[in-house]
């Protein structure tokens, strides 16, 4: 069942749940909000917590100075 919405009342914006790809709705009645439940909720924070979701690092080898100009 549809929430009643009045004139002054915006249409709650629909967005993609990160984790699964689904429709999610993107308002202050949705506790999990941007993702569809709590399911996916717990899936993103156990990706999180086991560092699943990491940026590549270029460093340079040990033996090389890093940063300071003066070093290099």
């Amino acid at each position: 069942m549809k929430p009643a919405m009045t004139p002054d009342q915006p249409a709650p914006k629909i967005v993609v749940c990160p984790a699964c790809k689904g429709k999610s709705i993107y308002a202050p009645s949705n506790a999990f909000r941007p993702f569809c439940s709590e399911r996916c909720k717990n899936m993103d924070l156990g990706a999180w917590a086991s560092e699943s979701f990491r940026m590549p690092v270029d460093t340079p080898p040990d033996d090389e100075f890093y940063g300071d100009p003066k070093f290099q």
